[in-house]
């Protein structure tokens, strides 16, 4: 099993008072809530922190991409993949970007240029995650979400092909047109960096990953675990109908985890901290995460299903520890949970997210320390 110490990098000093007025963390949150000192200060300590995962043997590091939002301080994932780049020079930790979302930008070709130039950077390190973005951000952008499907299935051919072709060739397609695209720098890896795909499990992004063209690793993100193992196991069917058997290398577990002495301390300690996360940071309502036309009537009622009212609905750690959402407990209790899931459909990539809501910096370097000296020692071979 790999393991990544992943991060969202919330402005974990939020006014909770006053972001409990506010409908959505996301978009409406107003930014005079952002003290500048206190934010650039955050940064540097979330870098610190993933570097120290690093160097204490984690598989790889994460970032992702974010916009208007207290949840995750990332608009641009590729400078801060850059910056832990270079703090890695002469390790072998993967540098994930989990991911860019494709649909959003104009010229895909620029994501296609700016991966590239980061995998030279890593002399072959970088994962590329893909995502077509979570509702909210078609607001911020600006892009019509019905569309979303297709600009993300056009931006992700039109890199992959500036990736693996000679240039110069053109793309003419329904929502991109380009007369010249030849790749500069051209990525290391061959014939392209890894492609991840996370998502909340719509069906359709199951099926494509699963492609025998492709059979992309498929992350599932932040919903409890009876639905992460449902969407693993809609994956290895895909795959079945396709014709080949998928690997657990193609299947990924993406959740907020805490560790700590015994199951009691775990919990005291982050209590506040992942109801934080998932009532306020994640605090977003139906019509702004599920745009009209973002997703299939069918993907939508699986999805909200498969949520069980998280970011809807104020619930409590016993809540998220229980339905597996949350990871929490000693090494002993965490480590026998992921060799559970392991067990029942395979997986072995596990995405950690170390710092969640309000934990502050002392509680994240403790979580790293343990979950790598004490958990990771125990689920290596699974």
């Amino acid at each position: 099993m790999k393991v990544f110490a992943f991060h969202l990098m919330p402005y974990r000093h939020l006014d909770l008072a006053a972001a409990e007025t506010v409908r959505s963390s996301f978009i409406l949150t107003p930014n005079d809530l952002y003290d500048v000192q206190r934010g650039a200060a955050l940064y540097h300590e979330y870098l610190d922190q993933l570097t120290l995962a690093a160097k204490l043997g984690f598989d790889g590091v994460g970032v992702n991409e974010h916009h208007q939002t207290s949840y995750g301080l990332m608009p641009a994932p590729n400078l801060l993949a850059s910056i832990l780049i270079d703090r890695t020079r002469g390790m072998s930790t993967k540098v994930a970007v989990l991911g860019r979302a494709l649909p959003l930008v104009k010229n895909p070709i620029f994501i296609a240029e700016e991966f590239a130039m980061l995998d030279n950077l890593s002399d072959g390190r970088l994962i590329a995650g893909f995502v077509r973005g979570i509702g909210p951000e078609y607001f911020s952008s600006g892009v019509n979400p019905a569309e979303s499907h297709e600009r993300f299935h056009e931006a992700h051919d039109m890199i992959v092909r500036a990736w693996t072709e000679t240039g110069p060739f053109f793309y003419e397609g329904k929502h991109y047109d380009l007369g010249y695209i030849n790749c500069w720098p051209r990525p290391v890896q061959t014939p392209h960096p890894p492609i991840w795909i996370p998502s909340q499990g719509s069906a359709e992004t199951i099926d494509w990953a699963a492609h025998p063209s492709r059979k992309y690793p498929f992350i599932v993100t932040f919903t409890p675990v009876e639905t992460v193992l449902r969407n693993h196991q809609l994956y290895k069917e895909r795959a079945d109908r396709y014709g080949y058997q998928a690997s657990g290398d193609q299947l990924g577990w993406a959740i907020p985890t805490y560790v700590a002495e015994t199951d009691e301390i775990a919990r005291r300690e982050s209590e506040a901290h992942i109801e934080a996360l998932f009532n306020l940071f994640l605090k977003i309502p139906p019509e702004f995460l599920f745009p009209p036309g973002y997703t299939s009537i069918a993907s939508y009622n699986a999805i909200m299903k498969g949520r069980q009212g998280m970011a809807f609905v104020r619930q409590r750690l016993k809540d998220y520890a229980d339905k597996g959402t949350f990871l929490v407990g000693s090494p002993q209790t965490v480590a026998e949970k992921i060799a559970e899931v392991n067990a029942k459909s395979g997986v072995k990539n596990l995405i950690c997210l170390v710092q969640f809501g309000t934990l502050p910096d002392e509680l994240v370097r403790k979580n790293i320390q343990m979950l790598s000296e004490e958990v990771l020692p125990k689920i290596r071979s699974l």
